[in-house]
């Protein structure tokens, strides 16, 4: 699998059970459906990327789906309850990708949250 972002290879972190790869170059992380939910608890162990090269790459956001066959466009989405995370996410087979960083932050709700959230730029 490449990396919808940087073009590396994301190799599969062993976990028993969801399904989760990460980039060798830019630390991203894609989740097969619902995964995201399932490993929250263990973000600070997925997520080892550096969060400022993360934000560099957050801006990166017309890709591809790297596990669907045609390689469908990817939907720019915002968090629900912390509308400063943007991560994208595929129609087809309902992966997502966030780049390094953004998935410990989606994983933590924390007061620090709240004030991100009200100084979050509206994605368009």
């Amino acid at each position: 699998m490449q990396c919808p972002k940087c073009h590396s290879t994301m190799e599969p972190i062993a976990m028993a059970q969801a399904n989760v790869h990460r980039c060798e170059g830019c630390r991203g992380l894609w989740f097969e459906m619902v995964d995201h939910e399932t490993l929250k608890d263990r973000a600070a162990e997925l997520d080892v990327g550096d969060p400022v090269q993360g934000e560099q790459y957050n801006k990166i956001d017309r890709i591809k789906c790297p596990a669907c066959v045609g390689h469908r466009d990817l939907i720019r989405m915002v968090d629900p309850l912390q509308p400063h995370i943007w991560f994208e996410s595929c129609k087809g087979c309902y992966g997502r990708f966030y780049d390094a960083g953004e998935y410990r932050d989606f994983a933590e709700i924390e007061f620090a949250d709240l004030v991100k959230d009200w100084n979050a730029p509206e994605r368009l």
